[in-house]
C-alpha cells in the first residue's frame, strides 16, 4: 500500500494552527489535448495534439518533448555547477578541480585552433608505423574501451573493432567476466550499409563524402581513394556483423571461450597481440557476445590489406576526436551526424557541448554535488514509498495469474522480493583517482577518461561482484534494469516533473513515473529478464506450459507493434522493440493497480474535470509526449529497442481500465476485443 504522508497540524505558540497544505495539484497539461480527436482513435494525438501542433523543434535538437523539457532542467542545473567549480579555484585532482579543468579545456577554442592537430600526432604516427599484422593487433588493442553494454543500457554500438563490457557470468552469479562485441562501424547499424531504400543509400553517399573531408581537413592525400577503403572495408565488417534483434538474444551470447583458444575459434587474427595491449592477456575466458561476428573480423583482420586499415583506424581516430578539434574537424562531423543523420541543422551550443561531455566521462564528479544540492530527501522517500506501492502490485497480479502454474509463481515472486532499487544516486562513488585532467588538452582529457573508465571496468575481473553498482548517473534523465543484478536505477534528474511532482494529485504520478518505475519492474520479467532468476543466473525457471503461454502472449504483442507505421513504408519492429514493449504494457498495468491501491479504497477526487482514472491515462501518455525530425525517427526505427514515443502512448489499448476511463468502443481505431489485448504480467 502506498505509504501515505500523515498531516498533523502543528501548534504555534500561541495556539493557532498551520495552515493546512495546499491540494494537490492536477499534475497534467489539459491544454495540451486535442479535443477534436476521438481518444479511442488515436490516444497519443487526443493527449498531446494540441502541444505537437505548435511545438517548433529547436534547430540544434533532433526531437523535442517531455525528456527534452526535464534535460533542460538538469543541463541549467549542471551549468551551474560547473561555473561554482570555476569559481571555487580547488585544489588540483579534486572533483571541482577536474570538472572545471575538463570544461574550461573544452571551452577554449583559442586553444584548440592553435593546436590543431597536434594532440592526434602521436597516435596517428603510431598507425602510419603498422607494417605487420602484430602490429595492427596491437594497435586495436590498444583503442579497446569498455563503451558497450548489451544487457543494461543496449547499447551495441562502438567505432573500435571491439567493446569490451565488463559484468557477472550468466553462468555464475558470484564472479565477473569481460564480454567481447561486434563493432568498427562509423554509420550507426549494419543496415545503413546493407540496406537498399533510397534513404539509406544517401545516407551512404553523404558518409563517403564525410571520409573524404575528414581526409582532406587532415592534409592526407589521396583523400577519396583513403575514403573508398574505409567505406568499402565498413562494408565487410557490416556483413560480418549480428543484426540488433539477434543480438539481443542472450541465449546466443552466452559463449565462454578460453583465451588460449581464440586462434582457433576466430582465426586469422593475432589474438595474443591484440590481448596483450588491450591488458587482457592474464584472462582466462572472455565471453564472445556475437561469436559469427568475431569470427568474421578476425577474418578481415587477415584478408583485408594493411592499408585499408591504416585509412580506417586513421579515420576513426579523427572522427572520435572531431569534438575536441579545430572547427573545420567538429563542422564536418556535425554536418554528418547532426544534418545527414538526424535532419538537425544547428550545432548545439558549445557550453550544452561541454557539459555533455563533463558528465559523460567523469559523470559521477558532477553527480555528487548534484543530488546534495537538486535531489530533496523528502522526494527520495516519495518515490521509494511509490517503488513499495507497484512492487507490491506487482506482486498481486502474480499472484492472479490463473495460468501460471505454483512453480513458476514462487520464482517470481523471489525476484519482486529480492529487487534492489536505488533511487536518486548510488551509495559508492567512482573518485577518478589518478585521472589527469588538464586545462590545455580537451583531446587528452577525453582519451585519458576513457582509458580511466577502461581500466576500472577490468580492475573489476577477479573482485567481488558488487550488487549496488549504478550503470547511470544521478544527473541521467532516464531509468535502468539491471538484470545481472536484478536491481533497478532510478537517477535523480528523472524524478522531476512532469515525470514526478511531489505537489500533484496521486493519479499524474503513478501515470507517469509510476508507469516508468512499473517499467523496469517488468524488465525483470521480459523476453530478455524473465531468462534469469533472483540471483542473476541465467535460468530457465519456467514450466513448459507457462513458457508457452508466454511466448504466445508476447507473440502478439510482436505483430500488435509491427502494425505501426510511425512514416509512410517504415514500420515498427515488433521483435526488435519487444522487451520494451513487455515492459511498457506490464508496467502501465501495475502502476495503474497501486494507484488504486493508494486510494484506500475512497473515491479519487474529480480534478480540472477529469476522474481519477482519466488523468492517471492522461499523465501517461503525455509523458510520451514527442516530436521528432523525420531522418531521426528512421534512425531510431532501425537502430532503437524502443518504439517511437507516439506509439508507446498507445500501450493504453490493452488496459481495460482506459477503456472504460475514455469510451473508447468497437469501431474505434484503437478498440481491441477483450480477447485481443495482450496480458502478460
Amino acid at each position: 500500500m502506498r505509504a501515505s504522508l500523515i498531516l498533523v497540524p502543528i501548534l504555534l505558540a500561541g495556539g493557532a494552527a498551520l495552515a493546512a497544505p495546499a491540494a494537490p495539484t492536477i499534475g497534467v497539461s489539459l491544454q495540451y489535448r486535442d479535443t477534436s480527436v476521438k481518444p479511442g482513435d488515436d490516444f497519443s494525438r487526443y493527449a498531446n495534439g494540441g502541444w505537437s501542433s505548435g511545438a517548433d523543434i529547436p534547430p540544434d535538437r533532433s526531437s523535442i518533448g517531455v525528456g527534452y523539457e526535464v534535460s533542460q532542467r538538469a543541463e541549467q542545473r549542471n551549468a551551474e555547477l560547473v561555473k561554482a567549480a570555476a569559481a571555487a579555484n580547488a585544489a588540483p585532482g579534486t572533483p571541482q578541480r577536474m570538472i572545471a579543468d575538463y570544461y574550461n579545456a573544452y571551452m577554449d577554442q583559442a586553444g584548440i585552433e592553435a593546436r590543431g592537430l597536434t594532440p592526434l600526432r602521436p597516435q596517428l604516427a603510431e598507425i602510419g608505423s603498422i607494417a605487420t599484422q602484430a602490429d595492427l593487433a596491437r594497435a586495436l588493442g590498444r583503442r579497446l574501451r569498455a563503451d558497450v553494454d548489451p544487457l543494461n543500457n543496449t547499447n551495441f554500438f562502438t567505432e573500435n573493432l571491439f567493446g569490451l563490457w565488463v559484468s557477472q557470468s550468466l553462468d555464475d552469479p558470484g564472479r565477473n567476466l569481460p564480454y567481447l562485441l561486434q563493432g568498427g562501424l562509423g554509420m550507426p547499424d549494419r543496415e545503413y550499409y546493407l540496406g537498399q531504400d533510397p534513404h539509406m543509400q544517401k545516407v551512404r553517399a553523404a558518409y563517403r563524402a564525410y571520409v573524404g573531408d575528414m581526409f582532406r581537413a587532415a592534409g592526407m592525400s589521396d583523400a577519396d581513394a583513403r575514403a573508398e577503403r574505409v567505406v568499402a572495408l565498413e562494408n565487410k565488417i557490416a556483413a560480418a556483423h549480428l543484426d540488433r534483434t539477434a543480438s539481443e538474444d542472450v541465449h546466443k551470447a552466452n559463449n565462454p571461450w578460453r583465451t588460449a583458444d581464440l586462434p582457433r575459434l576466430a582465426p586469422g587474427f593475432d589474438w595474443n597481440a591484440y590481448l596483450g595491449a588491450a591488458g587482457l592477456s592474464a584472462q582466462p575466458v572472455i565471453v564472445a557476445w556475437q561469436p559469427g561476428a568475431i569470427k568474421g573480423l578476425s577474418a578481415l583482420a587477415a584478408s583485408q590489406p594493411l592499408e585499408s586499415w591504416k585509412d580506417w583506424l586513421a579515420f576513426h581516430t579523427l572522427n572520435r576526436n572531431a569534438n575536441y578539434l579545430p572547427a573545420a574537424y567538429d563542422d564536418l562531423r556535425f554536418g554528418f551526424y547532426g544534418k545527414a543523420l538526424q535532419g538537425t541543422t544547428k550545432q548545439r551550443d558549445r557550453w550544452k557541448r561541454g557539459l555533455g561531455f563533463v558528465n559523460a566521462d567523469i559523470g559521477d564528479a558532477v553527480g555528487r554535488i548534484y543530488v546534495q544540492r537538486y535531489f530533496p530527501a523528502s522526494s527520495k522517500a516519495e518515490v521509494q514509498g511509490m517503488v513499495r506501492n507497484i512492487l507490491a502490485a506487482f506482486n498481486r497480479r502474480i499472484d492472479g495469474l490463473a495460468w501460471m502454474a505454483p512453480s513458476t509463481k514462487r520464482e517470481a515472486k523471489e525476484k519482486v522480493r529480492t529487487l534492489r532499487v536505488g533511487v536518486g544516486y548510488p551509495e559508492t562513488w567512482r573518485d577518478y583517482a589518478g585521472l589527469a585532467v588538464r586545462a590545455d588538452d580537451p583531446a587528452g582529457n577525453a582519451e585519458r577518461a576513457r582509458e580511466w573508465e577502461y581500466r576500472h571496468q577490468l580492475a573489476k575481473l577477479g573482485r567481488p561482484i558488487d550488487r549496488g553498482e549504478w550503470w547511470m548517473t544521478p544527473q541521467t534523465v532516464n531509468a535502468v534494469n539491471l538484470p545481472l543484478q536484478n536491481a533497478l536505477n532510478f537517477p535523480a534528474a528523472i524524478l522531476e516533473a512532469p515525470y514526478f511532482d511531489p505537489k500533484a494529485d496521486a493519479a499524474a504520478n503513478y501515470g507517469s513515473i509510476g508507469a516508468i518505475i512499473g517499467h523496469e519492474i517488468s524488465h525483470s520479467f521480459d523476453n530478455t529478464g524473465a531468462e534469469f532468476d533472483a540471483s542473476g543466473r541465467m535460468k530457465n525457471w519456467w514450466t513448459a506450459a507457462d513458457q508457452a503461454h508466454f511466448q504466445q502472449a508476447t507473440k502478439r504483442l510482436v505483430e500488435q507493434y509491427n502494425a505501426y507505421e510511425p512514416l509512410a513504408g517504415v514500420h515498427v519492429n515488433g521483435e526488435q522493440t519487444l522487451g520494451e514493449n513487455i515492459a511498457d504494457v506490464a508496467g502501465l498495468a501495475a502502476a495503474y493497480d497501486a494507484y488504486k491501491m493508494s486510494l484506500h479504497g475512497k473515491p479519487a477526487p474529480v480534478i480540472g474535470g477529469l476522474t481519477g482514472d482519466q488523468r492517471f491515462f492522461l499523465a501517461f501518455a503525455q509523458s510520451w509526449r514527442q516530436k521528432s525530425r523525420e531522418a531521426s525517427l528512421r534512425q531510431q526505427v532501425v537502430t532503437d529497442g524502443h518504439a517511437p514515443a507516439h506509439e508507446r502512448a498507445l500501450t493504453v489499448r490493452n488496459i481495460d481500465a482506459w477503456y472504460a476511463a475514455y469510451g473508447a468502443k468497437p469501431g474505434d481505431k484503437l478498440y481491441l476485443a477483450p480477447q485481443d489485448r495482450v496480458r502478460i504480467w
